[in-house]
């Protein structure tokens, strides 16, 4: 169809609800192909759209052999970019932010090595070396890297469920660096390879889910330490921790439930105040530290009186040792260490992109996340050799880190070289520091992470991405962490699927006095033309709905035609098929419309196609179909597409 003009029906709304008619002019344009490109034209868009979104390359356009060398540079290694640009003002900020933050990064890094059932020694280890790499290749300024809870249940309940840390100490720990090592590789090739949109399948209600269940899990295992229990289950399920906590009454320290409780309500009490007063962030940075300084001499001054609060002992001195000797590349328990290693590396990424993407939101920078990714993951594997385990960024530290004032990853080096010399130096000074500080400390640094207030809004605007966020909390409550994790991403991917295989058809109507036609059900002014029955697709057609599509169109169609019975209304004449937010079509798809067209046919109704896209266009081009359609079977909006065919049918004279 050209450009032209007809005379046509112009549509007002009567009182039963169907539109009549007055003559206008309205103009009929064509549908056009899109420009020709070769098949390697489209694969190379195709190719850069998927994997460079941000086109990398674009700074190194139009730029000297030198530029290009220093932009290659600041590019792999953002210290680079900042650190070309340092001054004196910038490093006391971070010297203050760095100092800030390790002293919260100790006392967590001790208490959450034990919560993956490793010896404390490797939490400060874990503080220590991926600092110093992060600090190199990231690009976040405020993000402070260090083990987080979420990744060392997870680490500890999967390995503990075949190897007992007890009984086979070394074993446990080989596996635990391998983990790591794996869960490096795999963050750093998804960055390396710009797959990073695999981790998308990790939903923000799958995310919600799992955090509060394994934030649960988590403050129930802290009860051991917090009543004194001795004997106490490794099993990460609320029935059986529950058992033990009340089957080990007799083990019960009141000593410890009264030391450890005033300690709780200090640190909870600090976290609301830091809470509610955003710049007195340093009280609740500093007070895990000075809990473990009180206790550890609180315990030293009544070592003598008692013995029933039990301390960390023995922490040997001196630099991480070197521990690519202890990766575990061969034997019975390789599956289980690369499965650890994928899942928390999942989940251990996920969570430091998002944190560092919340603060740069904050500041007006860009995080990049492949950099990110491989940044993370390099900073794993050199841990892994390094007698660290798996590491992130930390929401906690990292806020504080931003509210400390800290303007670059200096911060980071600041932090490693505190932790540095509490290594070479203070090591002795923990020896009495009792295990139920660190359970408060545990506990206070996980109540933040049951976000009840995202589990509501999810409640409220989408009922099945609640019900999703549910399956992860209580699949991590009651099953265990990693099939809890897996019952939620299943349940994401069959939303996927039902939204693939089941797309959403509307049936639309003309709003009165304008030429916009939109859903029948969603606006009431909106009415039925006569004749026409005027369906939108949104979504692409594939091969998973091209099937259902047809069906339903034709019960669309079945459905019109006993309305107008009932109605005594005008006989149904024609499909308009609303295409424009049909994204794209394969070969099934096509064939499907074909399909249909040919049905409708032997009815006597007419298939009419409206404004298909750039792509879906050449390919129905290609197939035949726009020419099966003949000049009366493509419009460019649905308006003209009404308009057109009502004038020509008024002209041969039909009603």
């Amino acid at each position: 169809m050209g450009h032209g003009t007809n005379r046509v029906e112009d549509m007002a709304s009567p009182n039963n609800g169907t539109a009549t008619v007055r003559e206008t002019i309205v103009e009929i344009h064509s549908v056009c192909l899109p420009p020709k490109k070769t098949t390697f034209q489209k694969l190379k868009k195709r190719f850069a759209d998927v994997f460079f979104p941000d086109d990398p390359l674009e700074r190194f356009r139009n730029q000297t052999l030198r530029n290009k060398v220093i932009l290659g540079l600041q590019s792999l290694f953002p210290i680079f970019t900042w650190g070309s640009q340092y001054d004196l003002k910038l490093f006391r900020s971070d010297v203050i932010s760095g100092l800030t933050i390790a002293s919260l990064a100790i006392p967590q890094g001790i208490s959450y090595a034990k919560l993956a059932n490793l010896p404390p020694i490797v939490g400060l280890y874990s503080s220590f070396v991926p600092p110093l790499i992060y600090s190199v290749l990231g690009s976040s300024k405020h993000l402070a890297v260090g083990p987080v809870s979420i990744a060392s249940l997870v680490m500890g309940s999967m390995l503990s469920e075949s190897v007992s840390p007890t009984q086979d100490p070394v074993l446990y720990l080989k596996l635990a660096f391998t983990s790591t090592f794996f869960a490096g590789l795999f963050q750093a090739s998804l960055g390396l390879l710009r797959l990073g949109f695999l981790i998308d399948f990790l939903s923000k209600p799958t995310l919600v889910g799992f955090t509060a269940g394994a934030a649960v899990i988590v403050s129930l295992q802290q009860l051991k330490g917090l009543l004194g229990i001795v004997h106490f289950t490794g099993k990460m399920q609320f029935i059986p921790v529950m058992s033990s906590v009340f089957n080990n009454r007799s083990e019960w320290s009141w000593e410890t439930i009264v030391m450890g409780l005033g300690f709780l309500i200090i640190l909870l009490t600090t976290r609301h105040i830091s809470m509610r007063k955003p710049k007195l962030f340093w009280i609740s940075a500093a007070s895990p530290l000075a809990s473990v300084v009180i206790s550890t001499l609180l315990v030293f001054l009544i070592r003598n009186k008692t013995h029933a609060i039990s301390f960390i002992g023995h922490l040997p001195k001196g630099l991480n040792p070197p521990s690519s000797n202890m990766l575990y590349f061969s034997g019975t328990h390789l599956a289980l260490a690369i499965k650890t290693g994928i899942i928390t590396g999942v989940l251990s990424l996920t969570e430091g992109i998002a944190v560092g993407r919340t603060f740069a939101s904050l500041k007006n920078y860009q995080v990049n996340g492949n950099k990110e990714m491989m940044a993370i993951g390099f900073m794993n594997m050199v841990g892994s050799c390094t007698s660290c385990y798996v590491t992130t960024g930390s929401f906690s530290r990292s806020a504080v880190n931003y509210n400390a004032g800290a303007k670059t990853a200096f911060s980071n080096i600041v932090l490693a070289s505190t932790v540095l010399v509490t290594l070479l130096f203070l090591m002795p000074l923990f020896y009495y520091t009792p295990n139920l500080i660190l359970a408060a400390i545990i506990l206070t640094a996980v109540i933040g992470l049951i976000d009840y207030q995202a589990a509501y809004k999810l409640y409220k605007v989408d009922k099945f991405d609640f019900f999703t966020c549910m399956c992860a909390f209580f699949g991590v409550l009651l099953v265990s962490v990693p099939l809890g994790l897996a019952i939620a991403v299943g349940v994401s991917v069959i939303k996927i699927l039902l939204h693939v295989t089941r797309p959403n058809t509307l049936e639309f109507g003309n709003i009165q006095g304008t030429e916009i036609y939109q859903s029948l059900k969603r606006y009431r002014e909106a009415s039925r033309i006569h004749g026409f029955l005027i369906l939108a697709v949104e979504s692409p057609i594939y091969f998973a709905n091209s099937t259902y599509l047809q069906e339903r169109i034709l019960r669309w169609t079945r459905e019109e035609e006993t309305r107008i019975k009932e109605n005594n209304g005008s006989t149904l004449k024609c499909i308009v098929l609303d295409m424009t937010a049909v994204s794209s079509i394969d070969t099934s798809g096509i064939e499907a419309v074909f399909e249909l067209r040919r049905r409708l046919e032997k009815q006597s109704l007419q298939l009419v196609l409206v404004n298909p896209v750039g792509s879906v266009m050449e390919k129905l081009h290609k197939s035949k179909i726009i020419e099966s359609l003949g000049l009366s079977g493509l419009y460019l909006t649905v308006g003209e597409a009404v308009a057109d065919l009502s004038s020509t049918w008024k002209a041969n004279g039909q009603p």
